[in-house]
């Protein structure tokens, strides 16, 4: 599954490696790799096949499941279809309160003690899914896990997540990825040592021009 889901991401240009002239991201670090999985949305052959690998991810790792929340805004789209392939309650968690009406944080109906798993497009660092971990929690809700498009395996997340006490289970990863990348052309073969360069430590740029 791992390299089916890399093969679709890399195709349609939702993750797309580019060593020899860096993205950079907001934080400033310089980056070898663009990611942005809101594409799958609109390619619908592809889309049903990540769709799909969410739902049965969901009932393979996490059966006791009762109710998806897709993280804000990237997740909300797929934690919906999954949730709709499953028969399954959905909602989404905002990176913030509201101003108006309820002010709600948390969208769509969740009791307390509801067996809830989180739906991520990637996971970098981790910050932003535990932020929604911890809101649901904060609400009564009992975390049992994540199910993320990417990863990019990155130590820090790892970490953060382990601190957390919430499981992460990803489609694909950025070791994949890159492997698959280098297979079908879209890198070199000596770019992947890069890469993992990158992904090890993102904050050292050593790994441009090498």
């Amino acid at each position: 599954m791992e390299k089916v889901i890399a093969k679709a991401l890399l195709s349609i240009g939702a993750v797309f490696f580019r060593p020899e002239e860096p993205f950079t991201w907001a934080s400033g670090i310089k980056s070898p790799v663009y990611c942005d999985n809101r594409l799958i949305l609109t390619a619908p052959e592809y889309r049903t096949t990540v769709e799909n690998a969410i739902a049965e991810t969901v009932k393979k790792e996490y059966p006791e499941c009762e109710v998806l929340m897709g993280t804000s805004t990237a997740g909300i789209a797929h934690a919906a279809i999954a949730a709709h392939i499953l028969g399954m309650p959905m909602g989404y968690v905002r990176s913030g309160n509201k101003d108006h009406g309820r002010q709600n944080r948390i969208e769509g109906k969740l009791e307390k003690g509801q067996k809830v798993v989180v739906i991520e497009d990637l996971i970098s660092t981790g910050g932003s899914v535990i932020e929604v971990v911890e809101a649901l929690r904060e609400a009564g809700a009992e975390v049992i896990g994540i199910v993320s498009i990417f990863t990019y395996n990155m130590q820090k997340g790892k970490d953060r997540l382990a601190a957390a006490n919430v499981k992460n289970v990803s489609l694909t990863n950025f070791d994949v990825i890159a492997e698959v990348a280098a297979d079908e052309g879209y890198i070199k073969k000596e770019d992947i040592e890069r890469l993992i360069k990158f992904r090890n430590n993102p904050s050292d740029e050593s790994w441009i021009g090498a």
